[in-house]
């Protein structure tokens, strides 16, 4: 019971789309979202009311923005049709909780709903309500305290609603602790199939009865409609041609990246500081330059004394003692003056001075392990990364060109080809479902076979089928969908009907082998080695094996099941052992807690089922899969 209730809403864009449409949301945004709400354009009517497509757009622009927050940015995702369809449903939810609250005079004093805005992050400063922030953000969204206060007022009552039917979710002690043991136990099962295939060469089908088949369902074996299209690529890649990259680029892009080319390579050196102090004034950076010049002198004309002057001299407390020796370190480790010359020095080499913000340093390389990318190796790698960027700069900046060209010029696609020095590429027929195969693309063919590009011949806009790649297409013709031919499927719907037939076979040798495992007879089966399972842990068994292994009665052991495998056959399960875990307060109790949340969430879908049994839903199926009800 419980897995079944919890696998409806556990998906995490499941709540994501749960939360992109109802209390409480950022305020940025709201604007559109009340000012438009009464746009003519619907995309959906409950009851005669309509659900707006700026309504629908500002919902999947919350899901968008909540997606790039949580760092799921892909917006592939946003165009599948089923997320689509999820946030439409939740919007039709909420407009038929909105009805029924208003129905049953649902009430929300003006306390509450004060005591709710004066909490919302928006409007706080310093950790308290800023009338302030309030006036200004509504000011800036166009909105009047009245506008905002109503729309809040009517959420608040939403989720009211929400909640009290939640509330009434009850499931008796005795279930609950019966429904919580089995959701913990281990059961040892095994399992035998009877097979459909088995069974195939014992079933006979006639001609009639495959044409009576076909007859009765045409529709199961239409032609989809298909268009043959015209399309142009603008891509980056054919940009990279007509950019330049000079080696100055490429040497500073190395110099400011030296990091990045660094491999394995370890530097060692030791050095003496003489440090000026935290905002010395000049006076007081010339004296320690002077003492840094004498110092380098000394170490100049006697470098074997290096650790011996670096105890003596340096103001570095924790290199001075061990003679000035910094240890091995790697780019990124030292300031940049510091990291600068020691990667430019060679062993056994003395700096000149070095001024960091820590004082002059005197800085003697002692050696170095691993190695690094040098510059003459690394310049064709890099110069290939500076041409693509600058061919993806450029791309964002003629992308907008090339969709206002196609737009404005919508009869064709040569324009665009011409001006961008572009190919005009065909397909063959292709359907929906294909082109959103070949192109990696549903919103493009949503746009294909929408009116104004069907029936009109116009270009498509330009889309982004993937990252820095925009297509526009036109269809140069079209088949509408049409029924196969008699001929052409008569041999697989014979194989349907044999499949059918044996299944019927397989199930009934099945329910009578169950029959006789009850009566304690031993039919002969092929079991499968026992496994020991747990909710957790299928070892192997399937989803249907799964399901009902934790169904059976274990009350008496051996426990049998029987289950019809839809067209492959008969699945046999028999449990032999159940083991109980330990008794664990905690666990127990969140378990319990779990199971009543899921509870509660029946309760509350079972009632919007009942309300959306009771109205009048209708959607623009074509209008939510084009761009129309897709994009800002």
């Amino acid at each position: 019971m419980l897995e079944a209730i919890r696998e409806r809403s556990k998906s995490w864009l499941a709540k994501l789309i749960l939360a992109a449409v109802t209390i409480p949301f950022a305020i940025v945004g709201i604007d559109t979202y009340l000012r438009d709400a009464g746009s003519s354009v619907s995309i959906a009517k409950v009851d005669g009311e309509s659900i707006s497509v700026q309504e629908y757009n500002n919902s999947m622009q919350r899901l968008r923005n909540q997606l790039q927050a949580e760092g799921k940015t892909d917006p592939a995702v946003l165009e599948q049709p089923d997320v689509k369809q999820s946030i439409l449903d939740r919007l039709i939810i909420n407009r038929l909780l909105n009805t029924a609250v208003t129905k049953n005079h649902f009430a929300i004093g003006d306390t509450a709903l004060s005591d709710h805005i004066i909490t919302l992050p928006e409007f706080q400063e310093n950790g308290k309500f800023s009338q302030e922030t309030y006036d200004r953000l509504l000011t800036s969204n166009r909105l009047t305290p009245s506008q905002f206060e109503s729309t809040m007022r009517t959420d608040l009552l939403v989720q009211q609603a929400r909640e009290g039917l939640a509330a009434l979710a009850y499931l008796p002690e005795p279930i609950s602790k019966q429904t919580l043991a089995t959701e913990h136990q281990q059961r040892e099962v095994t399992i035998a199939e009877i097979k459909t295939a088995d069974f195939i060469d014992q079933v006979k089908i006639d001609e009639a009865q495959v044409k009576a088949y076909y007859e009765k369902h045409k529709d199961k074996f239409k032609v989809p409609e298909q268009v043959k299209l015209e399309f142009v690529l603008f891509s980056s890649n054919v940009l990279i041609p007509k950019v330049q990259v000079s080696d100055e680029e490429v040497k500073k892009y190395y110099d400011e990246n030296a990091a990045k080319f660094q491999g394995d390579e370890q530097r060692q050196a030791s050095h003496i500081l003489i440090s000026f102090g935290v905002n010395a004034t000049a006076d007081a950076k010339q004296q320690a330059k002077k003492q840094a010049e004498d110092v380098l002198a000394q170490v100049r004309k006697h470098p074997d004394q290096f650790a011996e002057l670096a105890k003596k001299y340096s103001k570095d407390p924790g290199s001075a003692e061990k003679g000035g020796d910094l240890g091995s370190f790697g780019r990124g480790m030292m300031v940049k003056p510091f990291e600068e010359a020691v990667f430019s020095m060679k062993p056994g080499e003395i700096s000149n001075l070095v001024e960091s913000e820590f004082g002059y340093h005197i800085i003697k390389l002692t050696g170095i392990t691993g190695q690094s990318q040098g510059f003459d190796a690394a310049k064709p790698q890099i110069k290939a990364e500076l041409l693509y960027q600058k061919a993806i700069a450029l791309f964002a900046e003629q992308a907008e060109s090339f969709n206002n060209m196609v737009y404005e010029q919508s009869t064709s696609l040569k324009p665009v080809a011409d001006s961008f020095g572009l190919q005009v590429q065909r397909t063959d027929w292709i359907s929906h479902a294909d082109g959103a195969k070949y192109f990696k693309s549903d919103k493009l063919m949503n746009l294909v076979f929408a009116d104004e590009v069907l029936k009109d011949k116009r270009n498509t806009e330009a889309v982004e089928v993937s990252p820095n790649n925009l297509i526009s297409a036109r269809v140069v013709d079209y088949k509408p969908s049409a029924p196969r031919s008699y001929e052409e499927v008569k041999a697989g719907i014979a194989d349907l009907l044999k499949a059918e037939q044996a299944a019927k076979l397989a199930i009934k040798k099945g329910e009578a082998a169950l029959a006789e495992l009850r009566q304690g007879k031993s039919p002969q089966l092929e079991w499968i080695p026992p496994v020991t399972i747990d909710r957790n842990n299928a070892q192997g068994l399937t989803d249907l094996a799964m399901i009902n292994a934790f169904k059976i009665d274990a009350s008496t052991l051996p426990a049998y099941a029987g289950v019809a495998d839809n067209n492959k056959g008969y699945l046999l399960i028999k449990v032999s052992g159940v083991n109980a875990p330990a008794a664990n307060d905690e666990a127990d109790k969140a378990s319990a807690r779990e199971l009543q949340a899921a509870l509660a969430s029946e309760y509350v879908a079972a009632y919007v089922k009942s309300l959306k049994d009771k109205s009048k839903i209708t959607v623009n199926s074509r209008l939510l899969l084009s761009s129309g009800a897709n994009d800002q």
